[in-house]
């Protein structure tokens, strides 16, 4: 998932992480053992070049301190410079075989599912049952990310976001609505986008990504926070099937179409079908005060930051972040959507006893925490916001706070096709080609002819 960093000052442990010292062995043994005899763990990570915070933070010191620990170890850094596409790609070659794979692997929490069904991931339910981190602090909600369809544990959660409702609060008192905005339904999102549209002209009430230029943007950030706000879901764990018709399927359709269509709240369709429509709310509307409100991640804070892209000062004064309230209020009262990446040991790792112990030692409250301060991620661990640096971040208390009920997409193989689908889809309804009834009809037809129509299924 997209990550930006905040890069904004924290406590001394945190700082002291990102200064670069030596840098770590390089090569790879296919005994598993250096030529010293010591036990090699290769830790193989998608980079994203000289820059790289992930890097940085192993360089930090950190790999020298678990060596010194564990005299008899030797980690080799092994990043792999390529997009998440070819990344994911390249990593599966290399977990067929014993000679190629590495013994501790970044997973996206999305394919995790996936690769653990393909026996590429070693279970790891005896190990985390020996860790009381596990259970004492590790997020129960973001377990489900690492969860195989089997039921058995496949990797440990590093990092996370959330998604929800950012908002001007400077826009809502000008428009008579109360601040903190705290929706409890879809009525009041809708509510609030139409008294702004009424007293505030020039001003676009409600940003949400539909344009399918944005790609998983559309899904995750949109179809899916409105989705899995209603009783339905996408994809069916019972059944293994896909959901292609239910009434909350029908309903987040529908919601869309009041937007952009019957309230006529959302942006134009030049802003809302552009590929940047996110850096468009954020960079520009935002800041000149032209965009009330908009459902995006937790990331998108970080574009006012002193060293953002469009500094605001004294942003938590102008800029609030709301949670994205339940269809009607039901229980838990507000959703939001997650991603993030984990540590995973592949089922051909050559030393997963030494694997396991750096990756306790990499999720421990302390380094956890200062990776994802360098990264400007959300901790998966519950005592991150213990930690001197953490909440000090604008927005990260209530984004941490969303964790609770967060949801994920549907970790299967056939997720990209469906996905791709109910991006167009999602793009027409905004545009006023389809209407709702239409939608779910296309879906389907759509959803069977991509993945079979013995995949799917109606509710």
């Amino acid at each position: 998932m997209r990550k930006i960093s905040l890069k904004l000052p924290v406590a001394a442990v945190m700082t002291s992480l990102l200064i670069l010292t030596t840098a770590c062995s390089g090569g790879s043994s296919s005994t598993g053992t250096t030529s010293d005899g010591k036990r090699e763990v290769t830790v193989s990570f998608r980079s994203s070049g000289s820059e790289d915070t992930l890097t940085k933070f192993f360089q930090s010191g950190l790999v020298d301190q678990f060596e010194k620990e564990n005299p008899d170890i030797k980690i080799n850094i092994a990043p792999v410079l390529a997009s998440e596409g070819d990344y994911t790609s390249k990593m599966v070659l290399q977990m067929k075989s014993p000679d190629t794979a590495p013994d501790v692997i970044a997973e996206d929490t999305s394919i995790i599912k996936s690769d653990a069904a393909a026996g590429y991931l070693e279970p790891l339910d005896e190990q985390v049952k020996g860790w009381s981190d596990w259970n004492a602090h590790i997020i129960d909600n973001l377990k489900a990310g690492v969860t195989g369809e089997d039921g058995k544990i496949y990797g440990v959660p590093a990092t996370s976001d959330t998604r929800g409702i950012w908002y001007n609060k400077d826009l809502f008192q000008q428009a008579g609505l109360d601040v903190p905005f705290k929706p409890a339904s879809w009525a009041e999102v809708l509510e609030a986008a139409r008294t702004i549209k009424q007293k505030l002209p020039g001003v676009t009430p409600l940003n949400m990504i539909v344009g399918k230029a944005n790609g998983e943007g559309v899904t995750m950030q949109t179809l899916e926070m409105l989705l899995y706000g209603t009783d339905d879901t996408l994809y069916d764990d019972a059944s293994k099937k896909w959901v292609v018709n239910s009434p909350g399927l029908l309903d987040s359709f529908k919601f869309i179409d009041q937007v952009f269509n019957t309230d006529k709240t959302g942006p134009t369709m030049q802003v809302a079908l552009n590929g940047q429509a996110g850096s468009i709310a954020f960079q520009q509307q935002f800041p000149q005060d032209k965009l009330a409100m908009a459902v995006d991640g937790s990331w998108a804070g970080s574009t006012w930051a002193e060293n953002g892209a469009a500094p605001i000062a004294n942003v938590e004064e102008k800029i609030g972040f709301a949670p994205f309230p339940t269809q009607n209020g039901q229980e838990p009262g507000a959703t939001t959507m997650s991603g993030g990446w984990a540590w995973s040991v592949p089922a051909q790792a050559k030393d997963k006893e030494a694997a396991w112990k750096f990756i306790e030692f990499l999720m421990n409250k302390e380094n956890a925490t200062a990776r994802v301060v360098a990264e400007g991620s959300l901790s998966p661990r519950d005592d991150s916001t213990e930690v001197e640096g953490y909440t000090d971040r604008p927005y990260t208390k209530e984004a941490q706070e969303l964790l609770k009920v967060a949801h994920f997409r549907p970790a299967n193989d056939q997720y990209a096709a469906v996905s791709a689908q109910l991006q167009s889809i999602v793009e027409s309804i905004a545009s006023g080609k389809l209407t709702p009834e239409d939608a779910i009809q296309q879906l389907k037809d759509n959803v069977s002819r991509s993945v079979g129509a013995d995949s799917i299924e109606e509710k």
